[in-house]
Formats: C-alpha cells, structure tokens, sequence
C-alpha cells in the first residue's frame, strides 16, 4: 500500500490500477451531449491513450469508449486517487520547494468534495469550470510539482501539464492557459467538440486556476452587492442593514450558496430556489442555508414572520425559480430586490434546468434529446423573464448578475429582455455597484490561504488585516472611507459566520494601497514567527483588472473597448514577470464560452525579504493596471484613484484622457 507522498511522487502507475467502487451519483456531474462521431470518437480515445503505455493501451480503449458513451468525456476514471481528497497543510506535500507545495495544496482543494461541484469528474463550480480534463493529467501534474525545482516552470495547456521548462527563481513556477481557441472557432457548438476530443478545457475563473475557496469566494462580493443595492435602489442609510427586506435569487450549486449566507450577513431574508435536492442537502448540512422549504405556501408563511420580527434569514426553495416567481406574481406577494445566479453561461449542459420538468428528466434529456431541451429551456427563459418583468412593474428592483440571464432571455425571444438601443432592460450590478463604487476605485476580491491548514493562524491573519484596514482608515480620502470600513466590519466579523469550507481562507474587498500593506504585514508575521506557517495570496479573477468581459466585470466601460481582451492579458503577463507563483488565462468564465478573458494568480508569502519585493512589485500592477485601462474610458472614480497612485509611485507614469464636452460632438 502506498503512502500519500509515495502516490503523489509516482504520477500515472506502469501498471493497471484497480477499477475504483461505484462512485457516489450525487455529485456526478451530467452527461454530456453525444458530438463525436466516426474517425473524431477514435481520436478522442487516442487522445486520452497518450498518457499511459502502449501495452495498457488495449484494456483502457475498451474503458475510454465506454466513458465516451455514457459521459460525453473520457475522465480516466479508473486513475482516481485512493487518498482522500483535500488540502493538506504544506509540509505534508513531497515537493523540493514550498511554491510547488502550495500549488499542489491549492489543487487538492479546488477538488475536495467538501468544496468541489462534481468532483469525480474534476469539476469545482458552474457546472464545467474544470481543474483538469482527466485524473491522468491531475496524477503527472503532481508528479511535476513534486520534482520541480526553481530553475524550473510547469506549462499546462488546458489542465494538460505539457512539462518542466528551464526558468528562473523569479519566473512563475506554473504557468495555466485555458480555452485558447481561435476566434473564428469559438461557437459553443465547437467547444463541446474540441473538450470531447480532449483539446480544450473550461477553467472558468478559479477552477483552472487553482484559487477557488468555496462559496466564500464571493460571500463578500454578494454582501457588498446586497448592501449598496439597498442603499441605492431603496434608499437604505449606509449605517442600516436589511432587516425585513426579502431578496430572492436562485442557484445553491457551485458559487451560489453565498448568496444565501450573504443575507442573513446583512440582515435580509434570503430565498435561494435550487432544483438539485443533493445540492440543496450539502449546503443546508454545511450550514449555507439556515431553513429548506418545497411548499411554496409554507415558505411565504415564513418569510411573513420573519418580515413581522425582522429576524435574518436565509430559506432554501427546493424547486424551481420559476415556479417560485410565478407563485409571487399570482399571489401578488411584494418582494424588495431580486437576482438569478443560476450558471446560464452553460443552458444545455446542466447550468439552467426548465420549468416543467424533474430535475431527472431533464438531465436524460439533455443528452437524449438535446434539441427538445433547448426548446424547453427557451420557453423556460421566457416565462422566468416574464415574471420578473411584472414583479418590477409592482416595485421590485432586479439585476444582472453576470451570469448571462438577459443574454439567455434575449436569444430565447423574451419580450423586453433589451431597450431600443441595443442595452439590456435592467442593469448589471457591476454597472450600478461594483464598477464603480470598487472596481473603479481598486477595490476587488482579495484572498489569502493559511498553509497551515490551522483555524487559529487564519484567526491572526484576520487580526492582521483589520489592523492594516483601520490604520488605512485613519488617512483615507472621502471617496473610499466607507468602503474601507465595509470591508474593516467584514473582516471582524468573518470568523463568526463560518464560512470556512476546504482549506483555512479568508476574502475581503481592498484597493491597491490595501492589498500590498496587508501583504507585507503577513510576510513580516512570518519572518517574525508569528505565523508559523507561509500564506498563499489570490483573488477572485472577478476584479479590477484580471478580467474582459462586457457582461461583469467590464461592463461600466461605455468607450466601446468592453469588447477588447488587452487588459486581461496584459495582466498576466505582467503578473508573471513580477514575481507571482503561478499564473493562469482563460477564456469564458461565469458569462459563457467566448464572452469573457480572465486572468488570475497566487503568490505564496515565504517571510523573505526578496518576498516583500515581489509583494510591492506585483500587487500594486495587478490592481493599477485595471483602474489606468477604467481612467482612460474616463470613468471618474478610476481617474481619482490612478491619479492618487501616480502621487503614490513616481515611476507610475499614466497617459490621461482629455475629456470633450457633449456639446461639441452634438454639434457634429
């Protein structure tokens, strides 16, 4: 029997492991639709058929054509580990350096169980956002983390670890690309193809990238979202929560269960509908969701007393939003705020199942009849728009989530989905909110992961950065106290709400000046001992300036270059060269295929001075190259916030926009 380090260190075995028990069918993500045919089906198996020896080649074709049937995939899944599945703490991994150890950590997370989506079939979150496309390119990725050194740097393409390069100390240890497909190929129709032959992979966000933490990844994003959509839309004081205020999305899976947490965070009642019971099971046991309820009745009794106490609530509506919003609109029930989170970057593949019909049957069809259910996803998309027209006709303030429900609705024929001039009929909240009163200013997801795997070193890490936070505070200029003291209520608050899943993680929302005082400060604790053990820094992809996409995180860019990918890509690029750990690009994201380019990285904190170098040089990049893109589109709070940065580092040198009065162009 081999020991954990021994698995790892061994990659793809020379010889054929045993078939694994029957795996758990709870969390196996659907079948995929059937695209390969003739010659493509023998390509795939022979894609898969590189990794292993040619003298097991006979009995695995057998087993990969088999996958290919029954799942649209070929996941090698006899190649499974026998370990459990989770984050370690760093020393546990057999690597030569600390920065392969802390990739490997961070891979292991984005697949435990406990955090991952479908973690048999690699998939962390949105129904496809993958870690790896088979568990032979997990087991020789780890297998290269365990022997690298730091002359060395890992490429994948597309979780397939093409190998260890020379390099250098300051040169990022891996490097991730995900989704690079030619524009002129770029159809979903397309992509299934090439992800069934094994060619191309969906990273999503933090998938591929090795830096999801569970539903805390956007716990804070979501209070944030909820509490300035309060104040905006309702005229709430900055000083109030939400307490009686009912807010109704959908979508527990994957990243959605914060909703649920993030309203009882802010006071608010919360109904999450979700049609997936398993899902529903796993957040109502980790604690995501307080109450679940499938009698609609039942459910509005409920939230009738807890409107009347005004008492924090989150309620989790097994069944379909649909069905649910109808329910509102008949009864004529009144509802203050209201959002969809459900994945419809992916509609035909598992991310939005229609009204109508079992969460069962829809999964069958899907595959069988993958056109009827189109069809029914359609007509689905309708009627859920319908009833949120009319519901905001009574009152309710709605918005996009980003997760391309009026793109969805528009292309299903929903009536009113856009306005004459091409603009959807509700805003993203990115437009309203988080562009720009956060991503305009440098405030974006910034995390950290204690290596530890300790509760009590993440605790002082969050002493850390509320002290950092207050003393920031102290001097900060009108346009971002209030966001620095959200975020300094957050961060000691944060341990109390348990939103710990997986590894020891923290997120909160911080600007540039922010995120590089923090930093230093967790070096220095290490340097100091008083954190025992390094601390991997990330962030959400979902930032200031890590991601392109029209629909989110761009949307608030009206210069006509939302479409354009150059900041995106240049981040990485820049990101590489200034010392982070690894870095990773993909294509797609929580929009869908081909409407977004999102870039990501870690950083692991060693309490080296030299780290403290990377720590100035690299973050003060990753967030000042979005706010100089946002200033040059002449968005005004990114013109105070890269002005304030050039007074801040005189070799910051940003070319302004000179803005042109309306006048002069309506005379045109």
């Amino acid at each position: 029997m081999r020991t954990f380090r021994e698995e790892l260190v061994e990659g793809i075995p020379t010889e054929l492991p045993a078939n694994p028990a029957e795996q758990d069918q709870s969390t196996r993500a659907p079948a995929r639709a059937q695209v390969l045919k003739g010659k493509e089906r023998q390509l795939a198996i022979s894609n898969a058929l590189r990794y292993f020896p040619e003298e097991l080649h006979k009995a695995l074709a057998t087993e990969f054509a088999k996958e290919l049937d029954t799942d649209g995939r070929i996941y090698a899944r006899r190649y499974q580990p026998t370990y459990d599945m989770h984050a370690r703490p760093l020393d546990a991994y057999p690597a030569k350096t600390p920065q392969a150890a802390a990739i490997m950590l961070m891979i292991q997370n984005n697949l435990d169980p406990k955090v991952a989506q479908h973690p048999n079939e690699l998939i962390t979150y949105g129904g496809n956002g993958s870690v790896f496309q088979n568990w032979a390119q997990y087991r020789l990725t780890m297998q290269y983390l365990s022997e690298m050194t730091e002359d060395q740097t890992l490429i994948l393409y597309s979780g397939h670890p093409m190998g260890l390069f020379p390099s250098h100390p300051d040169a990022p240890r891996v490097v991730v690309t995900n989704g690079m497909v030619m524009s002129d190929f770029g159809s979903v129709e397309e992509y299934e193809r090439l992800a069934a032959l094994g060619t191309t992979m969906y990273g999503q966000m933090t998938a591929g990238s090795f830096m999801y933490i569970g539903p805390q990844g956007i716990v804070h994003g979501t209070t944030i979202t909820l509490l300035n959509a309060a104040r905006l839309y309702l005229g709430i004081p900055e000083e109030e929560d939400l307490k009686g205020k009912v807010f109704i999305t959908s979508g527990l899976g994957g990243m959605s269960g914060a909703q649920a947490k993030a309203a009882v965070i802010t006071g608010a009642i919360g109904i999450i509908a979700e049609v997936n019971p398993e899902a529903t099971t796993k957040r109502h046991a980790q604690g995501w969701v307080q109450e679940v309820e499938s009698d609609l009745d039942a459910l509005f009794a409920r939230v009738k007393e807890a409107r009347q106490s005004k008492t924090p609530l989150s309620i989790a509506y097994q069944g379909n939003i649909v069905d649910l919003w109808e329910y509102c609109v008949e009864k004529d029930i009144p509802i203050e705020m209201g959002s969809d989170q459900t994945s419809l970057h992916n509609p035909w593949s598992g991310g939005y199942y229609p009204a109508g019909l079992s969460f069962e049957e829809s999964n069958r069809m899907m595959v069988e009849e993958p056109e009827r259910f189109a069809q029914e996803v359609r007509s689905s998309l309708r009627r859920h728009f319908a009833a949120v027209q009319k519901m905001t006709e009574r009152g309710m303030f709605f918005w996009d989530y980003g997760n391309s429900f009026l793109v969805q609705a528009d292309e299903a024929g929903a009536e009113g989905a856009k306005k004459e001039d091409g603009s959807f009929s509700y805003p993203s909240y990115v437009e309203d909110i988080m562009g720009p009163m956060y991503f305009d200013y440098g405030f974006g997801p910034f995390r950290w992961i204690s290596t530890s795997g300790d509760a009590k070193e993440l605790a002082l890490t969050d002493q850390i950065a509320e002290e950092v936070l207050s003393k920031q505070a102290e001097g900060a200029s009108d346009e971002i106290r209030s966001q620095i003291r959200d975020n300094i209520r957050w961060i000691q608050e944060a341990e109390k709400y348990e939103l710990v899943v997986g590894s020891q993680a923290r997120i909160l929302y911080s600007d540039s000046v922010g995120r590089v005082q923090i930093a230093l400060a967790f070096n220095k604790a290490i340097r100091e001992g008083r954190l025992k053990y390094p601390i991997v820094l990330g962030r959400d992809h979902h930032d200031v300036s890590g991601t392109d996409s029209p629909y989110r995180e761009t949307a608030n860019i009206y210069d006509g270059s939302s479409h354009c990918a150059d900041m995106a890509i240049q981040n990485v690029i820049g990101d590489a060269f200034r010392g982070a750990t690894w870095v990773s690009i993909h294509n797609g994201g929580g929009v869908g295929w081909g409407k977004a380019m999102n870039g990501g990285f870690g950083m692991l904190l060693d309490g080296s001075a030299d780290c403290d170098r990377r720590i100035r040089q690299m973050l003060f990049w990753d967030v000042n190259n979005g706010i100089a893109r946002r200033a040059w589109a002449r968005n005004p709070s990114a013109l105070f916030a890269i002005q304030e940065a050039m007074k801040e580092e005189p070799l910051l040198k940003v070319t302004l926009p000179n803005l042109v009065k309306e006048e002069l162009l309506k005379d045109l």
